[in-house]
């Protein structure tokens, strides 16, 4: 499976020259490629085909407009196509139903704060002796090294993100890494007052960073909004504000990383409800939601389960994990969300809502869990009115409207201390 690595780089005056350079002469290649597709369409012509973009770039840069695309790597230039066939590629297959509906690819502006161009094998660049990231046409680079490569990589890709801060991504090819087997599986119930609620009881809390940040960047947003539109200070105080919200994209990226490894390490099976969070950030909890990162996370539990040889799981949205007794498998019902704790009226459990919802998820897909230091509890059932003085009559056989999950039903799965 193919990993990134990401590093981060100090280019010098010039080599931060060189690279704008790259940047721009990028941008213009694809947004020509893009001109001329558009073109052709608006004028009920066939498709234009990467062979002849190739083709027409290279006669562009012998004209006097074009001439100083040759100051930077063709390899750049040609990857700057490919990047425009993957967005028409993921454009269409959004229109087929093959992935996620995807916009047309746009122009690209030279007032991006955030600028890529990706070298190739073929590029000729390479890591020097010294430890250094040697470009086509940019010079040696220094490189921030916090690990080492686990195999030489394929691509790397130059990134200059909206803190004006350099990275060097690393494509590399890895071999899937299993580590020790063992017995436990975890179902997880993801949260905006506990980030991620255990099947075994662990409440992790949620660091909310945005929210910590909110002051720090109320203050640099306003000390941006007072700068003259166009002035240099107004430049520096951009700068200002992106870093700021740069240290908390990193502080809650380290985070997902640090929470989703041990949860790696220490389950062989990990299971995740597949929440609308596309839905969720359109109410009114939208910063709370964006503040979570729960899609961020997920992917990283996704990737790191295929990297070290353990299973992860995505139980549908859909299946009513809030409403379903762990202990019984009957449905009881929606509840509003100031409801934390409830009681099942079939079994009597008192069950802890997020608990109880992480449980339900594990079986929803198949794991057999405990919920040994849950708040799981047997509780008193008072006797019926017609029963009281008498022995018990049958119970009715629970009619599938009652049910609630069909992998909950029966409580052989879960083990409940007592």
């Amino acid at each position: 499976m193919q990993l990134r690595y990401s590093f981060r780089v100090y280019p010098s005056a010039g080599q931060r020259t060189a690279l704008a350079r790259a940047f721009g002469c990028a941008r213009v290649v694809f947004n020509d490629a893009l001109r001329v597709r558009e073109t052709a369409r608006t004028a009920g012509l066939p498709f234009v085909a990467s062979g002849e973009l190739s083709k027409r770039l290279t006669a562009s840069k012998k004209t006097s407009e074009r001439a100083w695309l040759g100051e930077v790597s063709s390899v750049v230039l040609q990857q700057s196509l490919r990047d425009l066939d993957t967005a028409y590629r993921n454009f269409f297959d959004g229109l087929k139903g093959k992935r996620p509906r995807m916009g047309a690819p746009r122009f690209k502006s030279r007032k991006d704060t955030r600028q890529a161009i990706r070298f190739t094998a073929n590029a000729g660049w390479k890591i020097t002796a010294g430890r250094k990231l040697r470009l086509p046409k940019v010079g040696d680079v220094s490189v921030k090294w916090s690990r080492s490569l686990p195999h030489v990589p394929s691509t790397v890709t130059v990134i200059k993100d909206s803190a004006g801060r350099y990275f060097a991504s690393f494509v590399v090819e890895t071999e899937p890494e299993a580590l020790p087997a063992t017995d436990a599986a975890v179902g997880i119930d993801l949260g905006l007052t506990h980030f991620a609620i255990l099947s075994d009881g662990t409440k992790i809390d949620s660091p909310r960073f945005l929210r910590r940040a909110e002051k720090k960047l109320k203050r640099a947003q306003q000390n941006l909004s007072r700068k003259a539109k166009g002035s240099k200070n107004r430049a520096k105080a951009r700068i200002r504000v992106a870093r700021a919200h740069a240290r908390t994209a990193d502080a809650r990226r380290e985070f997902h990383h640090q929470v989703s490894t041990r949860l790696i390490r220490e389950n062989q099976a990990v299971a995740v409800e597949d929440l609308a969070v596309k839905g969720l950030a359109r109410t009114r909890l939208a910063k709370s939601v964006h503040d979570a990162g729960w899609s961020a996370f997920t992917a990283m539990l996704a990737y790191k389960a295929a990297l070290y040889g353990r299973a992860f799981h995505r139980v549908k949205r859909f299946e009513p994990t809030s409403q379903v007794c762990s202990a019984c498998g009957v449905k009881d019902g929606p509840k509003p969300l100031h409801v934390r704790v409830w009681t099942c009226r079939a079994c009597g459990t008192v069950l802890d809502r997020d608990i109880n919802a992480a449980i339900n998820v594990a079986k929803a897909a198949g794991l057999a869990v405990t919920a040994c230091g849950a708040r799981v509890r047997p509780g008193l059932i008072p006797a019926q009115r017609e029963e009281t003085g008498t022995h018990p009559k049958p119970q009715p056989v629970t009619t599938g409207r009652q049910t609630g999950i069909p992998a909950l039903w029966g409580g052989e799965d879960v083990k409940v201390c007592r």
